[in-house]
């Protein structure tokens, strides 16, 4: 049991409380999502005073979930890719004033690419170069910070793709994120790879897994044991790269949270 993996969970500062003991006794990694959200990042010092009041004592690693919704990082509009630079700007405001040393950040791949990236010969470049362009930024600044920008699969079909952006930063500042539950829809739907096999490519470069379940027909997020993801699979491929990367149960239902990594428990292969 001792040299299992430790699953810590993402929560939000709202529900601390509940699950503090839980997250304390082995200072479980943890993610807070709330800071994905434009409006709070406007004005975030109430969360973060929460975040820190509840916090006191733990020693955990943490995270939070960058911004993401209404923009994609490949962005080619100068004027767009301001917004979304400042974005991730406040979100790095919010990483020093926690002290968190991770992001989430969204790709901006999907299966539209897997066939369209290499029209021409200079197009995967380019679309690689408006990421880079974008981040670049933030890049810099979490360099700085000590922070990890971790890149999280939504629609892609190819985990190489990604793999290929945090190569060309050549940054420590920006790594590798595998969500379970998106790998295995795009495994049934679009014919990727398993979802281990997401793992297994990130290789060295993973530095963030969200945990969740679903029987890859849509983006589910239950708890653990209710879908039809091989967890066997996972944690093999997990033992085998060259990483310690976040373990994050990511699931709708925080009440959930804790019989998640029970199941994963009681297989044997977390705790």
């Amino acid at each position: 049991m001792a040299d299992l993996p430790i699953v810590g969970a993402q929560l939000s500062v709202l529900d601390l409380d509940r699950h503090r003991d839980w997250l304390f006794e082995k200072n479980r990694d943890l993610e807070l999502p709330e800071f994905c959200l434009g409006d709070i990042l406007a004005a975030p010092q109430p969360f973060i005073d929460m975040a820190k009041a509840k916090l006191d004592g733990w020693s955990g690693r943490l995270g939070i979930h960058g911004p993401f919704a209404g923009f994609e990082l490949d962005v080619k509009d100068k004027d767009i890719r301001t917004v979304v630079q400042t974005r991730l700007e406040q979100a790095l405001d919010v990483c020093a004033a926690l002290e968190a040393r991770q992001m989430v950040i969204h790709s901006p791949y999907d299966g539209w690419d897997a066939c369209n990236l290499d029209n021409a010969p200079a197009d995967r470049k380019r679309r690689v170069a408006a990421v880079l362009d974008t981040l670049a930024p933030a890049l810099k600044r979490a360099e700085a910070l000590g922070v990890e920008m971790v890149m999280e699969n939504i629609k892609d079909t190819d985990p190489r793709d990604r793999a290929e952006v945090v190569a060309a930063a050549d940054s420590p500042a920006l790594r590798l994120s595998v969500d379970t539950g998106h790998a295995h829809w795009a495994h049934w739907v679009c014919g990727a790879p398993p979802a281990d096999r997401y793992i297994a490519s990130a290789g060295a470069g993973l530095g963030h897994v969200h945990l969740q379940d679903t029987d890859g027909y849509a983006d589910r997020h239950w708890a653990i044991g209710q879908g039809n993801i091989v967890w066997h699979a996972i944690f093999a491929a997990l033992k085998q790269v060259r990483a310690t990367p976040h373990l994050i149960v990511e699931i709708n239902d925080f009440d959930r949270v804790e019989d998640s990594v029970a199941h994963l428990e009681a297989l044997g292969l977390a705790q």
